[in-house]
């Protein structure tokens, strides 16, 4: 149990932040040789942190007829990770990205990478900026969250950050760019968790599921304060710290 609530606690404040949420769950298991980690509990770690979003922002959702084409953006801009993801998933392709040596260099490079994007004007926001250009541009570039160690909302608030939106509404459309990808994710793992019929398998799951939401939501809370006050360079300081600690582990 112990160890569902340590890759929960994991899952649910790396997911939203620019750090990498899957990095962190390979390198606390790795770590810690937790015998329970594995991608399934991955996937179920992703759908609490999906519950929590969808919950956050459920007025953004529920007012769809007035936000319709925000959303209808919000899932242009998430169709090329999905299509990538599928067949990454589909061909077993992502197993062999979950190494530690990606995870540095990845960590490092676009850790540099939200750095100076953080640098570029603070001048755009949701409401009048975010066109059907800019939603294809910054879903070009989630492609890269599939590698680990990349982070989704990292390169989501670095894509929004590049094209001159506010900190806080970079983090909101990396926020509301999850919920389809999450969704997506969520769908493939509550198939795999209700038809298993392993009784163990579906428990621990959504144990994990309940954990990573519990912490997920405090995370999108008080990240959301934060960027209101301070700039990126905290994420981008850990980022570069450990990047460089992994490759010194990697390459030792």
């Amino acid at each position: 149990m112990i160890e569902i609530l340590i890759l929960s606690f994991v899952q649910g404040v790396t997911e939203f932040l620019p750090i990498s949420s899957s990095s962190h769950l390979i390198l606390v298991a790795e770590f810690f040789n937790f015998e329970n980690q594995s991608l399934s509990i991955d996937v179920s770690c992703h759908i609490g942190s999906f519950i929590a979003v969808v919950i956050y922002f459920y007025k953004d959702i529920l007012d769809f007829f007035k936000n319709k084409l925000l959303f209808l953006k919000i899932l242009i801009s998430s169709i090329p990770v999905m299509i990538f993801g599928f067949y990454l998933t589909e061909t077993g392709l992502i197993d062999n990205l979950r190494n530690i040596k990606i995870i540095a260099w990845t960590t490092v490079i676009f850790g540099v990478l939200l750095y100076i994007s953080d640098q570029y004007k603070i001048v755009n926001n949701i409401e009048n900026n975010f066109t059907i250009k800019s939603a294809i541009f910054i879903g070009l570039f989630q492609i890269l969250s599939l590698i680990p160690g990349v982070s989704r909302s990292g390169i989501a608030i670095t894509a929004a950050r590049l094209l001159n939106f506010k900190r806080v509404d970079s983090a909101k459309i990396s926020f509301l760019l999850s919920i389809p990808i999450l969704g997506a994710v969520s769908i493939f793992g509550l198939k795999n968790i209700f038809f298993s019929n392993d009784i163990f398998f579906t428990k621990i799951n959504l144990i994990s599921i309940l954990f990573s939401f519990l912490f997920s939501i405090i995370t999108i809370r008080y990240f959301l304060v934060f960027i209101k006050k301070f700039n990126m360079n905290l994420f981008v300081y850990y980022r570069i710290v450990l990047g460089c600690f992994l490759l010194y582990i990697a390459y030792l």
